[in-house]
């Protein structure tokens, strides 16, 4: 089922993007119900999996930085497809929610562009080839991959019932730390428990400036967020969670005994968080999303730092 989509004022859709335009004009829906205009999203899943396995994977003459490579590539894969099939659960159970909100009422499930029933087979097929990828890990690793597939399915009900939907968000979008961990060590090190809880804290920096947008239409239609939560006093909120961010990153250091040149990277990301919190403007959406993007910056900062000090 497809329909011509209305233009909206604030809308973060990009019908623009080079993964839309390759598609044949009936699966661009379904690009767009897996996110892969806005690939933000991916590189924010991705990050915390790439860290953990740059900060973990033995990097020895036997498994030198290639073995490194190939585990990052099946791990973006995999990122992509999970993020695809979370986002496309997520827009099934807001369809209702997201038809009374501005900036998402054009997504493919309200605008009636797809048919729920297609919607939920387009999840399982996307889920099907993480799993793959999965499974071809140690029996430890699955455990802990499977262990996230609560926390993905419960998030997008999480708005509905607490304003703090955002620390379930981090919860899921940063186990690939751990994950990342299992599959290079086959177990969960401190080290991958400081980097989890510093990206945890990192979503709840970034996910509130994205809720901003929303603040508006989300008191009409009753959804919860943090950025609701702590809209009388926004920049005391992130300031407090960006310190926990560079906490845990700085343990993760600590704890693994890397080099000097990681914190030159943590310093870096220090910097941009400080720019972020400085110069956000709560009030204008614009603003909220650029500042909400500009995070894939401190993933490459922090990825730079950890592979220096390692390859140093």
């Amino acid at each position: 089922m497809t329909q011509a989509m209305p233009a909206a004022a604030h809308t973060d859709i990009n019908l623009a993007h080079w993964t839309l335009r390759v598609l044949p004009a009936w699966m661009r829906p379904y690009g767009r119900l897996a996110r892969w205009d806005r690939p933000i999203g991916i590189w924010l899943l991705l990050f915390p999996c790439w860290w953990a396995l740059a900060f973990s994977a033995p990097l020895s003459r036997e498994q030198g930085i290639g073995a490194l490579a190939w585990l990052m590539l099946l791990f973006a894969i995999g990122t992509v497809t999970m993020r695809g099939a979370g986002c496309t659960w997520n827009d099934f159970l807001d369809r209702d929610v997201d038809a009374g909100v501005e900036r998402t009422r054009n997504r493919p499930l309200p605008a009636g562009e797809v048919t729920v029933t297609r919607a939920l087979i387009w999840a399982v097929v996307q889920a099907a080839i993480g799993a793959v990828i999965l499974f071809s890990f140690s029996p430890f690793a699955i455990g802990v991959g499977l262990a996230s597939l609560l926390l993905v399915a419960i998030y997008p009900l999480m708005k509905r019932v607490t304003s703090w939907p955002q620390v379930i968000l981090g919860l899921a979008f940063n186990w690939g730390a751990l994950l990342g961990w299992a599959v290079t060590q086959d177990r969960i090190t401190w080290g991958a428990v400081a980097l989890y809880l510093g990206g945890v804290a990192w979503t709840l920096v970034y996910d509130t400036i994205y809720a901003m947008q929303d603040q508006r239409d989300d008191a009409i239609v009753g959804v919860k967020s943090t950025a609701r939560r702590f809209q009388a006093h926004p920049r005391t909120w992130l300031t407090f969670f960006a310190v926990l961010t560079i906490i845990g990153f700085a343990l993760a250091g600590w704890f693994t005994g890397i080099g000097m040149a990681y914190y030159l990277g943590l310093a870096a990301v220090v910097a941009h968080l400080a720019w972020q919190v400085v110069t956000l403007k709560p009030h204008d959406p614009a603003d909220c999303l650029h500042k909400f993007r500009a995070n894939r910056f401190i993933g490459w900062l922090l990825l730079a730092g950890i592979l220096v000090a390692r390859l140093a």
